[in-house]
Parts: structure tokens; C-alpha cells; sequence
């Protein structure tokens, strides 16, 4: 009988649990959870101003983490730290590729980066600001490859389709991207690697019909090797 008990009580937890819905965080605790992230473009510029930010929170260099030959001593120090991030970035670009599988959702390579792009109705709800169930999933799927490939920066920019109101289009991008954020840092991804940006209706990717708009509503990674 009392095996059974247990048994039953596992049974309620695990039920318990897979019917746990992520909600994101109330809005006022978003600066304690965002804290050390950045609020501009992951430009060059910005990457460098923010390494001691990095390192000073635990962060690590692709440079010093990525194998390399072993005979790197004796060739050209700066060619091999290139190939050795190029090797670490396409690892992480097949770690992605192969676990985000989904309508919504693509990976792609630009440069030395790797770009994520989650069209926001493959993410959140339908009617409401608000992570779905799927879009947790996904970015829970997204987190635990980044915490691995953890010797990179990640810029998180929010985008809507064409609106009138600039102002309008500029928070509800934002918004997006910091649930985003919001989402990593709940789950074990440090704000000191995040860049976190809002675009309004910039750089649409598709047109601004009836279909277009759904895939220009959307939120972007930007996974750049640190170094």
C-alpha cells in the first residue's frame, strides 16, 4: 500500500509539473531580472565596451575554450584562434539547426554569428503579450544550447510588421525582445552576454500583406562569438 501511495504521489507531481505553464515574470521585477544586460545594437564597439562586464560576471572566451590544433603553438596565433572560433560557432549553428526543427523558426549564418529568427506566433500567444507553451518550449530549447555554447554574446531585437505609430511599434518590439530576455535569465543565461534591442517595423523580411505581416512580427537572435 504504500508503494502505491508513492507511486500515485510521483504520478500527481510529474502531472503536476507538465502542466505548468511558464508566465513570465510581473513587469516591475524585469531590472533585477535584466540586470548587467545591455539596451542597444551588439555592434563592435558595444562588444568591446561590455567585455569587462562579461568577464567580470564568469564569462568566457571562445579563444580559450575552443580546441585547437595541436599543433597551434607553432602556426600563426591568429589564424588558428579564427579557426578554432569558426569550428565553435558551426557546432553551435548545428546545435540549433538540429533542435529548433519548427514552423516559425530558422537558423542561419552571417559571418562568424549565428541569427535565430522566431516569428512571434511561433512563440507567444495569439491574443495576449504572453510566452505560449510552444514558444517556452522552444526557448527552453534555445537556453540549454546557449548555456553550453556559453563563450558568446546574444543580441535579443524585437520586430513588429508595418504600424503608423512609431512609438507604439518601438514598445511592442521592446516588449518582445525582454520577455525574451526575461525568459534566458529565468533559465540560467547570464544579462551580462545579452544586448537587447527594439526595432519597431525596421528591416522587414517579408511583405506587408496579410502573411508577411505575421513573419515580420518576430524576435531575432544574434549569437557572436566572445573575444
Amino acid at each position: 500500500m504504500r508503494w502505491f501511495n508513492l507511486s500515485c504521489l510521483f504520478f500527481l507531481i510529474a502531472a503536476v509539473s507538465a502542466c505548468t505553464q511558464y508566465r513570465t515574470p510581473a513587469r516591475n521585477t524585469w531590472p533585477q531580472h535584466l540586470a548587467g544586460a545591455s539596451f542597444t545594437d551588439m555592434t563592435e564597439m558595444a562588444r568591446v565596451a561590455k567585455r569587462p562586464v562579461y568577464l567580470g560576471a564568469g564569462g568566457r572566451l571562445v579563444t580559450n575554450i575552443a580546441p585547437t590544433n595541436t599543433a597551434a603553438e607553432y602556426g600563426d596565433k591568429t589564424a588558428n584562434d579564427n579557426a578554432a572560433t569558426l569550428n565553435y560557432m558551426a557546432n553551435l549553428e548545428y546545435a540549433l539547426y538540429d533542435g529548433l526543427r519548427k514552423p516559425g523558426i530558422s537558423v542561419q549564418r552571417a559571418g562568424t554569428d549565428v541569427v535565430v529568427i522566431l516569428v512571434r506566433d511561433a512563440i507567444m500567444e495569439l491574443d495576449v503579450a504572453e510566452v505560449s507553451a510552444t514558444g517556452a518550449n522552444t526557448l527552453d530549447i534555445i537556453a540549454k544550447i546557449l548555456k553550453k555554447y556559453d563563450a558568446t554574446f546574444i543580441e535579443i531585437a524585437g520586430y513588429t510588421d508595418a504600424m503608423r505609430d512609431q512609438k507604439a511599434a518601438g514598445a511592442l518590439s521592446l516588449d518582445m525582445a525582454q520577455r525574451v530576455a526575461v525568459f534566458f535569465a529565468t533559465h540560467g543565461i547570464t544579462p551580462a552576454r545579452m544586448f537587447i534591442a527594439a526595432r519597431g517595423a525596421a528591416r522587414p523580411i517579408a511583405a506587408q500583406d496579410d502573411i508577411g505581416r505575421l513573419t515580420n512580427r518576430r524576435v531575432e537572435l544574434r549569437i557572436a562569438p566572445a573575444r
